[in-house]
């Protein structure tokens, strides 16, 4: 791990600053809806425009929701950035996001859930926290609710049944196969990688 704890690369700051500015836009703006309406991921619905797999990161229904993202985005952000590199950094951020809406927009449509609309960076925090769990599997995380320390490895596995289970049971308004699926796509990366020698883990 890298060992200036506050430090920031480039990549993780400026996805920071593109969420921050986004959700001021789309909250302070009088064309904020519209903004929301372009940008946000409309799935099964005729606003549904492609670009929209991307651009849905980087919106988000609330500050609550913005914070968590984006703390998590920090959290590990810096520590993968510096290991894998800026380039493959954001390679890796942005696989993850777009695999997670694909794989919700595949079960929305198994299961008969669409149109729905999508929002947030959930998705590929989800795939930072896995890189983070299988890069670091014996590094301890601390838990916010309950406050107790966790082996990252440990973490991540519970994490994703928890959210394999939310979503099979339909808990909230939720897309918790998003977050399932960023971690997928965010693993089968890592495994690709690491068989081709570029990263080590």
């Amino acid at each position: 791990m890298n060992n200036n704890f506050l430090s920031t690369p480039p990549v993780v700051k400026n996805l920071l600053i593109i969420n921050v500015l986004a959700f001021m836009a789309t909250t302070m703006l009088p064309i904020g809806g519209m903004i929301m309406g372009r940008c946000g991921l409309w799935l099964g619905h005729e606003w549904f425009h492609s670009y929209q797999f991307i651009t849905y990161m980087f919106m988000h229904a609330g500050f609550e929701h913005l914070f968590f993202n984006m703390f998590a985005l920090w959290m590990f952000g810096r520590t993968l950035e510096y290991e894998l590199g800026s380039k493959r950094f954001l390679i890796y951020y942005m696989t993850c996001g777009v695999g997670a809406a694909l794989i919700q927009y595949l079960v929305a449509a198994l299961l008969g859930e669409l149109p729905m609309t999508l929002v947030g960076a959930s998705g590929a925090v989800m795939g930072l926290l896995l890189a983070f769990g299988v890069m670091h599997p014996n590094a301890m995380i601390m838990l916010l609710i309950p406050p107790i320390p966790m082996k990252a490895k440990w973490f991540v596995i519970i994490y994703a049944v928890i959210e394999l289970f939310a979503g099979w049971r339909g808990v909230g308004n939720v897309a918790h196969f998003a977050h399932v699926g960023g971690m997928l796509w965010g693993f089968l990366l890592l495994m690709m990688w690491k068989k081709q020698g570029l990263i080590r883990f």
